[in-house]
């Protein structure tokens, strides 16, 4: 059946995350192509139990239920490298041993052919996050911004569904967190992929996004 309109985005359906006797989250939400939707709340409150469920590594000792409906699928149905999740964490996580395009080039889908064509892409990706010239910088030498736009690029390049930001922000210098996070949420609308935030900080909230808090 074909994808209408409606289906686009994803649909969190009564899910339920508890470790044991204790229920960390309940969430339903809608988060539409290109929004994001931000779950606050304390450490240890459960937020990041929510991405282990989507992205599909969620720890067995965890009991869960309810659905999610990505662009009209089930995405707990598939397996986890069927679900077209791209996932930020807190550290950028850039291969040490791979120059900054390398690393791009390596997150390419492998149905992109061609190694100029890949390394054209990867090049193109760095100058859209403001790297321009940075294809063969080694990672120990770009700084807590640099790293953090290679990071988003090469998240972007792999073509997500959805997109899952892990505290992305918490770990820059308080001066480079407007900018980084200006791009990620531009880069977010402009390529129209849903997006779903955890944070303690009210501050990483972009301008009239949605925000459900759990715990406390």
């Amino acid at each position: 059946m074909a994808m209408t309109p409606d289906d686009a985005g994803l649909r969190l359906h009564a899910v339920r995350i508890s470790l044991g006797e204790r229920r960390l989250l309940d969430v339903d939400a809608t988060i539409r192509p290109g929004r994001v939707l931000t779950i606050r709340g304390p450490s240890g409150s459960g937020k990041s139990t929510l991405f282990a469920l989507l992205a599909g590594f969620l720890d067995p000792t965890f009991k869960a239920s309810g659905r999610a409906i990505l662009d009209g699928r089930d995405l707990l149905a598939l397996a986890p490298e069927e679900r077209g999740v791209g996932l930020m964490f807190q550290d950028a996580l850039l291969f040490p041993h791979m120059s900054a395009g390398r690393n791009l080039t390596f997150a390419i889908p492998p149905t992109r052919k061609g190694r100029r064509s890949r390394r054209a892409q990867a090049e193109a990706m760095l100058a859209e996050v403001g790297l321009a010239g940075h294809f063969d910088r080694s990672p120990s030498t770009l700084s807590g911004g640099q790293a953090a736009r290679v990071s988003l690029a090469r998240t972007l390049l792999s073509e997500p569904k959805l997109l899952l930001l892990d505290e992305p922000f918490s770990r820059l210098d308080a001066d480079l967190r407007p900018d980084i996070r200006a791009l990620v949420f531009r880069e977010i609308a402009a390529r129209h992929i849903p997006a779903l935030l955890v944070t303690h900080d009210a501050q990483d909230v972009p301008p009239g996004g949605e925000v459900v808090e759990i715990g406390g």
